[in-house]
């Protein structure tokens, strides 16, 4: 069979065996107009009053927006936000648009205007958050386990703040959307790094699809909930990125239920985990660099069987990722080793997470990436290289036929997180 798999921005189409499993997200149609629905929703809220309702004509406001590395469909939940700014007499110059970075680096300008739209992107303040600049951050407070949290000075000091982003399944914190547009978006490397500490991330309940007991879901909660947002405005997509709900009002409340939504549509159960699977990152933006697209190694290992393999097909334009992060990847002779460096006591580095949770997936399955970086780089990164996707499959499956005697099982996820398999109890 001939399966289209998310790949940069032209995808991919790869022939596999006839007896594969493909597992996609659960139908839902896009809605038919979604900027009327956006509309609707900011005029009948969850939890809050409707935001003309919440916002003066002397009120600073700021918007937070993810960065290029979240599909999230700005260019249509922007316009009905600004129009009721713009009814509530708010002049567009005490308008900032915040762009949540987290510890990513800034957005070009031409990545400001893909995400905003070029006419938003030109008409108003447009601000990347830095993690890593002091003077722009203010303490917030300190946590119960002695972590200062210092947030975007901006974001504090405006009166009436708006949280976007869009809600799916989060590689350690369960679910994206609600507080995670303030912590990591615009909150201090510190913060950051804590909650993505290695104590945190090695829990067992810091995973896909988990709420409920997960420690850096709920403490990116928390310490939103503490900066005292005004308005969250979230959505959902399917798999052709269109919108299929759209959750305004109250922060938790909205994003309950965004999640609720979520849940029924990404989450698949299946009876046994699979000898092979394959999976994409969601194509570009999401499959950059491998620093995004460990998501992709991650959900797959979700449905593979221990001591099975994992091929990740991403297309990597920015190679690795960033400077600390391409450091620690290479530091070590093998993700066991990465694995002990970073769980040994007081280790911290930026962007150890997606070390630490690529060396966790390798810790149960043999992983292969296909992508546009050369042989040598996907083998600085501790990772089998795969030319074409058709033809490992075929020498996995060669190899388990040898060694177990019978077909080996096979499992693709197109969309990659837009598909999180759950093995459900027997």
């Amino acid at each position: 069979m001939q399966v289209h798999l998310e790949y940069g921005e032209q995808g991919l189409d790869v022939e596999l065996p006839d007896d594969a499993t493909v597992l996609q997200p659960r139908d839902v149609a896009g809605l038919p107009d979604p900027q009327q629905a956006v509309a609707d929703a900011l005029a009948q809220p969850l939890g809050s009053p409707p935001l003309g309702e919440v916002v003066n004509a002397d009120d600073d406001v700021v918007i937070v927006v993810s960065d290029i590395t979240r599909p999230v469909p700005n260019s249509v939940i922007l316009p009905s936000i600004l129009d009721v700014l713009a009814m509530a007499g708010v002049p567009h110059d005490r308008i900032t648009i915040l762009i949540a970075t987290g510890l990513h680096r800034a957005s070009t300008g031409e990545e400001i205007d893909r995400v905003l739209g070029p006419e938003i992107a030109k008409y108003y303040n447009v601000v990347n958050h830095n993690a890593r600049d002091d003077s722009s951050l203010r303490l917030v407070t300190t946590t119960s386990r002695g972590v200062e949290v210092w947030m975007n000075q901006r974001y504090l000091d405006a009166s009436v703040r708006i949280v976007t982003g869009f809600v799916e399944p989060h590689i350690f914190a369960g679910y994206s959307g609600g507080g995670k547009g303030v912590l990591p978006g615009v909150a201090g490397a510190q913060a950051i790094m804590r909650n993505h500490g290695a104590d945190m991330l090695g829990h067992p309940k810091s995973t896909w699809c988990v709420s409920d007991g997960n420690p850096v879901f709920e403490e990116m909660r928390d310490i939103a909930l503490l900066t005292k947002p005004t308005f969250c405005v979230n959505v959902t997509l399917n798999e052709e990125r269109e919108i299929t709900s759209v959750f305004a009002g109250e922060l938790v409340t909205a994003h309950d239920a965004g999640i609720a939504q979520a849940e029924r549509q990404y989450v698949i159960d299946i009876a046994e985990p699979f000898d092979i699977v394959v999976s994409t990152n969601m194509g570009y933006p999401a499959d950059l660099n491998l620093y995004q697209a460990v998501k992709g190694m991650s959900v797959a290992a979700q449905g593979v069987r221990e001591g099975g393999a994992v091929i990740l097909v991403a297309e990597c334009r920015d190679q690795l990722g960033m400077g600390e992060y391409v450091d620690l990847l290479t530091s070590e002779r093998s993700p066991a080793a990465l694995l002990e460096r970073i769980n040994s006591p007081g280790f911290a580095c930026y962007d150890q997470w997606g070390v630490q949770l690529q060396a966790m997936v390798q810790a149960k399955a043999d992983v292969w990436l296909h992508s546009s970086m050369s042989r040598e780089t996907t083998e600085s990164a501790h990772l089998a290289y795969c030319a074409d996707v058709a033809t490992t499959v075929e020498e996995l499956r060669a190899r388990h036929r040898a060694e177990h005697g019978r077909d080996a099982t096979l499992a693709v996820l197109p969309h990659g997180h837009l598909t999180v398999p759950r093995l459900v109890d027997h």
